[in-house]
């Protein structure tokens, strides 16, 4: 924002602004059932996933066994026909990486790392991780991560602005940076834990839709023993769940489903 249009705006008028993009970004989301706010497209991240997806490629390749490949695929196709997003190119790859992890871009790219792959047991556990993905993918929580920290952001340069225009402008970038610490512990990671959750639970549905067994229980308790470490930061600090809190809540949703 330029000098001039920053002093031309009151506070009145930035607060009314803040809130009304607030408002017009809160919708509620048929996978989830609850409200988040949402104000980038899927489109807009479609297209930024085409570029990270290049550059995940170009650090770790797919793995070349064409078998390996075809059989990700053939777990991950009863699962996309049940997420019924016919808009989005869904592709599985597995990538030539021996760690423990999987992800998904807002294109419907996902990436399954060999490692990952080699834990599973059979198709249903490897399909209770690309459940989890899609799951992220249905309760569109790419764009509310990036909304959220749009709105963080914003938040943060607001009172930044307002500190400014007035007797203690000496200490807005204190404020700024303080704000800033606040909205990443007390919302962003919070947020980023709960879809964590969220992407189980709909991982769990969305398999029992496609007809397969939910084994994500045991998987998930497999895959806590590989990973444990000392030197993991504590459930606060973290993007996602402990794994006793994450294993009791999937059991509940398996219970439940």
């Amino acid at each position: 924002m330029c000098g001039v249009c920053r002093s031309q705006l009151s506070r009145r008028g930035l607060l009314g602004a803040l809130t009304a993009v607030g408002l017009a970004g809160c919708s509620e989301n048929a996978a989830t059932g609850r409200r988040q706010l949402v104000v980038v497209s899927d489109g807009q991240l479609s297209e930024m996933a085409d570029a990270s997806w290049a550059q995940i490629t170009a650090q770790t390749p797919p793995v070349r066994d064409r078998s390996v490949q075809d059989r990700l695929a053939r777990i991950g196709r009863p699962l996309v026909l049940a997420a019924e997003r016919p808009d989005l190119n869904w592709s599985f790859t597995v990538l030539d990486s021996p760690d423990l992890n999987a992800f998904v871009l807002p294109n419907g790219r996902v990436g399954f790392f060999k490692g990952l792959l080699d834990l599973a047991r059979s198709d249903d556990e490897v399909g209770s991780v690309l459940g989890h993905e899609i799951g992220h993918i249905l309760a569109r929580h790419p764009a509310e991560r990036v909304s959220h920290q749009l709105a963080a952001q914003a938040g943060v340069t607001l009172a930044q602005l307002v500190m400014s225009s007035g007797d203690n402008a000496q200490y807005a970038d204190e404020v700024g940076t303080a704000l800033g610490l606040g909205a990443q512990f007390g919302v962003i990671l919070p947020y980023a834990r709960n879809h964590e959750l969220e992407a189980d639970r709909v991982g769990v549905g969305l398999m029992r839709k496609a007809g397969m067994d939910p084994a994500a229980v045991t998987f998930w308790e497999r895959m806590a023993r590989a990973a444990r470490s000392d030197d993991r930061p504590p459930e606060v600090l973290s993007t996602h769940p402990a794994d006793d809190r994450r294993i009791e809540e999937l059991r509940a949703a398996v219970a439940n489903v």
